[in-house]
């Protein structure tokens, strides 16, 4: 539920919430479905029932024990923004990643349009990015959904870029996170693509990191773009009052 996360673009992962249900193309071969289920047979007990959503709100609290600056992946084995995530409880995460002001917090989802909804009734601390998974130019009006929330950084997760993404909106975008599909099952990305992205956000000003080719065994496939590593991140906002007060 916690530190050092094999993550490229994160330092740590903590997961308040677990389990998913596919939604869209990009979660086909799910890595953290398959993590789950092997967790379940490890007998971790977060995992009891597999990959069905669970909340584990005695994991709340666990940001607020590490003294060292993290920047966090929130719900690397869910979607805080599920539909069976109620909105008291995403409050909750919130309020905590508040309080625990000395870290970086990063959550993703493919759920845009519940974020969009739920975005008014939020706080969103400076010490909060939210990202949107885009896979293919039929999901990239979830950028859209993005754009118009309160989060200080906005990101675009391309993973598993599964087509090509020409003429993509950048506009109020601040990094972008773009990688092959790994593991048993997993589907080509054409370097082309990949090229065409990382001239979209240079032209744009927007930094940019390549996690991985992918494939089945994306540790051979590596990471080098053009004989060199992107490991771009945004710029960090200034933080000049955070409230510290906890709801449990």
């Amino acid at each position: 539920m916690g530190l050092n996360s094999a993550i490229e673009w994160t330092g740590s992962t903590w997961n308040p919430v677990t389990g998913c249900t596919k939604i869209s193309p990009g979660c086909q071969h799910c890595y953290a479905e398959r993590m789950a289920w092997r967790l379940k047979g490890m007998g971790q007990p977060n995992y009891a029932k597999g990959f069905e959503v669970a909340l584990h709100p005695a994991a709340l609290s666990l940001p607020l024990t590490w003294k060292k600056s993290q920047m966090i992946f929130v719900n690397s084995m869910s979607d805080l923004f599920h539909v069976e995530v109620p909105l008291e409880f995403i409050r909750r995460v919130f309020d905590v990643m508040r309080r625990a002001r000395w870290h970086q917090y990063q959550i993703l989802t493919k759920r845009a349009e519940r974020l969009a909804e739920l975005d008014r009734l939020l706080s969103w601390p400076p010490n909060v990015w939210m990202g949107v998974t885009v896979e293919s130019a039929h999901y990239v009006r979830r950028t859209d959904h993005l754009r118009g929330t309160g989060a200080a950084i906005k990101f675009l997760s391309l993973e598993p870029l599964l087509g090509p993404l020409p003429g993509l909106n950048l506009e109020g975008i601040d990094w972008v996170v773009l990688g092959g599909e790994s593991g048993p099952g997993a589907r080509p990305m054409n370097p082309d693509w990949v090229t065409d992205i990382r001239e979209q956000c240079l032209r744009a000003g927007v930094p940019f990191f390549f996690k991985q080719w992918g494939g089945f065994h994306k540790k051979k496939a590596g990471r080098l773009l053009e004989g060199r590593t992107w490991d771009q991140m945004p710029r960090l906002p200034v933080v000049l009052h955070v409230d510290s007060n906890y709801i449990s």
